[in-house]
């Protein structure tokens, strides 16, 4: 008996080791093959019937009324669940909108119906089933107000910016009735929001370029129906589309949509405990505070969300939870009686305004457009050129206005500041309220004054010393300047009232723009030309912080100003510093993004799974791999073997050739000995014996 040889027994575990991926890249289709495709395929309604898939009605029938006449003629054959499968396959195959929605896009909403009957009539006859299964339900969303898109009109609606919110709906299916309720709610809080349609799988055009695809390009309601699908703003093609994919409820979606779609800020609620110092303390000074009231506690509506968004740079709002405990807490630091109710809060020391009751988003909109500025406007970056505190810029009252003036209270942020904005809004509130009609109030202390304020000539702002420290300084040029300019180097605070003149001469800013179109200019000519357009003067207040004396003396800045013949000086005015705005969070948090991109990732494996191309491609995959490894170890065996054969053939040409050389020699030798003749003498052979040096004539002998 032959016995193996130690080098096959050991050369057994190595060949297993090269082929182990082809091995397991087979055994796993055969796994795939075997037992994951055959569960994503379940026997269809068709091969319940025995009919061939997408058969037609009258097939269905055919078969149906065959199986019943068998059962008829021998019914103790029969087992309830056979008959309630049979049933339900002949209720939903021969319903026309059914078996669409089945044929093409394998929607079966009400497959576990099948499964609550099969166990209520586990142990009982099926003739006490009773039929029909199903309810046949019939949807029409054009009769209740919802607009419709199709094919032919889904391009021509895309003609505005507005985003669009659709629902994928069938007219057939009960959960697309039943979610029609919470549609009509979303659509009435995205009004003049977004735009919104919807559109049914009878449109299998417009339902394919919409809806999601599985790897093998057929549509698929992962989901179920009805589908909600978003195109955000500027986004016209399905490249850009969103898809919902949360629990299908009014709150849900109107939130998907604000934040996910719209990337709105989120309007957070707020407690008695927490609004002092969790929003009214961080709420930057330069902005209005809104505080809306809810009776139900719901999350901000996508109107609220989008006012807050176009209102950042102007107001904050939050939302605070009514409740009837707290009624007399609110009234007294608010006067708010009752929920709902809109409180704005603007300038320190200000009475709240309040407003009660519910209004559409246009009664909303125009509350907040009318309060978005503070009483007392902030002087900054973005408002200098509106408030005309600029001397770059012209008057509130018109371009052809030569002499303005701006009212500006500076200071650090501080309660001593505070204090003084109040006593500026008591200003400002007087020169509005001053009437000229009246006799008694041609005051001439208060008259120039309130007649500059009326005709937008006389502005009051108040600016940030801190921020705006190099404006600041430039007006305020004093020893005690830094009491109120940049940085707090002292816990002495001083804000002072200051009142510029603006005054544009016309002759002046002709030979300004003369000047200025004659090229070239010289250096010194270029430095002396960059300066402000308006001429300014300013004048600093150092009298008591009392209304009327305030008002007292910008009659008498205004009256000088507009009389005297005071000199035209132009300088060159610091730029205001950009505010640092206040951060807007928006759109998705990243932990809930990483979330939702795992969830699509495994979807995606998932679809891969139900693939039935994905069996065969492992098969090929594992037949190129072994050939692969086949073709490698075949040439690592034979590479040794050439070696050595070419070795072997060159050392064989090695003698040969020594060989024939050696024999040309012999052959040489041979004929000169058959002359006779001796070889002659190489200068490489021994000196002879006889050999003897013949001297020259003319050697060194002589």
């Amino acid at each position: 008996m032959a016995k193996e040889s130690p080098s096959s027994s050991s050369s057994m575990p190595s060949v297993l080791r090269a082929y182990a991926a082809p091995i397991f890249i087979f055994v796993l289709a055969m796994f795939f093959q075997l037992f994951l495709l055959p569960r994503s395929f379940p026997t269809s309604h068709y091969d319940v019937l025995g009919v061939k898939t997408y058969g037609s009605e009258d097939d269905v029938r055919e078969a149906y009324e065959a199986i019943a006449s068998k059962w008829n003629s021998d019914s103790g054959d029969a087992r309830p669940a056979d008959f309630i499968k049979i049933q339900y396959a002949y209720e939903l195959l021969t319903n026309p909108v059914w078996k669409r929605d089945y044929d093409l896009y394998g929607i079966d909403e009400s497959l576990h119906i099948i499964e609550e009957l099969e166990k209520q009539y586990a142990v009982e006859d099926f003739a006490k089933i009773k039929t029909p299964l199903l309810e046949a339900v019939s949807y029409e969303p054009e009769h209740e107000g919802f607009m419709a898109i199709t094919s032919q009109d889904f391009a021509s609606k895309f003609q505005d910016s507005k985003p669009w919110l659709i629902q994928l709906y069938s007219s057939g299916s009960n959960s697309s009735a039943q979610f029609s309720m919470a549609w009509r709610r979303i659509v009435d809080l995205l009004d003049g929001v977004a735009n919104h349609a919807m559109v049914e799988l009878g449109d299998v055009r417009l339902v394919t370029y919409l809806a999601e695809k599985k790897t093998t390009g057929q549509v698929l309601f992962r989901n179920g129906l009805p589908s909600i699908v978003a195109f955000p703003p500027q986004c016209k093609t399905a490249d850009c589309l969103i898809r919902f994919e949360g629990e299908l409820s009014t709150d849900a979606v109107t939130d998907w949509f604000a934040t996910t779609v719209l990337e709105l800020p989120r309007v957070f609620y707020h407690t008695k405990e927490t609004l002092v110092p969790k929003f009214l303390a961080k709420v930057p000074p330069n902005k209005v505070r809104v505080i809306l009231f809810s009776q139900t506690g719901e999350r901000a509506t996508p109107s609220v969300r989008q006012a807050a968004k176009d209102y950042w740079n102007f107001a904050s709002l939050t939302y605070v939870l009514w409740r009837e405990e707290d009624a007399s807490f609110w009234w007294n630091a608010l006067e708010v009686e009752s929920a709902p109710a809109m409180v704005i809060m603007k300038d320190p020391g200000l009475k709240p305004v309040v407003y009660h009751g519910s209004g559409n988003r246009t009664w909303f909109l125009d509350i907040l457009e009318q309060n978005k500025q503070l009483q007392l406007p902030q002087l900054s970056s973005t408002t200098s050129m509106e408030l005309g505190c600029d001397a770059r810029g012209y008057s509130r009252a018109g371009f052809e206005t030569a002499t303005w003036y701006c009212a500006v209270l500076v200071g650090r942020q501080s309660t001593e500041l505070n204090k003084m904005r109040e006593t500026m809004c008591r200003v400002q509130d007087a020169l509005s309220n001053h009437d000229e009609s009246d006799e008694a109030s041609k005051d001439p202390s208060v008259a120039p004054a309130a007649s500059a304020h009326k005709n937008k000539r006389l502005t009051l702002a108040w600016l940030d010393g801190e921020v705006q420290s190099k404006y600041c300084f430039f007006y305020v040029q004093s020893e005690t300047s830094y009491d109120t300019c940049g940085t707090r180097k002292s816990p002495i605070d001083v804000p002072r009232i200051l009142i510029i003149r603006y005054h544009r001469n016309a002759t002046e800013s002709a030979n300004v723009e003369k000047k200025s179109s004659n090229w070239p200019k010289t250096v010194w000519e270029s430095e002396a030309d960059d300066v402000d357009p308006a001429a300014q003067l300013v004048v600093s207040y150092d009298g008591p912080a009392e209304t009327p004396e305030i008002i007292k003396w910008l009659s008498k800045m205004v009256e000088d100003g507009d009389s005297k013949n005071l000199p035209f000086y132009r300088a060159k005015t610091p730029e205001l510093v950009p505010e640092s705005a206040e951060p807007m969070r928006s759109g998705v948090p990243k932990s809930v993004k990483a979330t939702q991109a795992l969830l699509r990732l495994w979807n995606r494996i998932k679809d891969y799974l139900a693939d039935p191309r994905m069996g065969p491609t492992l098969l090929l995959g594992a037949l190129l791999s072994a050939c692969s490894v086949w073709w490698t170890r075949s040439r690592a065996i034979q590479q040794p073997v050439q070696t050595t054969q070419q070795s072997s053939t060159n050392q064989s040409d090695n003698n040969t050739e020594e060989e024939e050389k050696k024999k040309e020699r012999k052959r040489e030798q041979r004929r000169r000995n058959a002359k006779g003749e001796e070889a002659p003498a190489s200068i490489t052979d021994n000196e002879p014996k006889d050999a003897v040096q013949i001297l020259s004539s003319g050697s060194d002998s002589d």
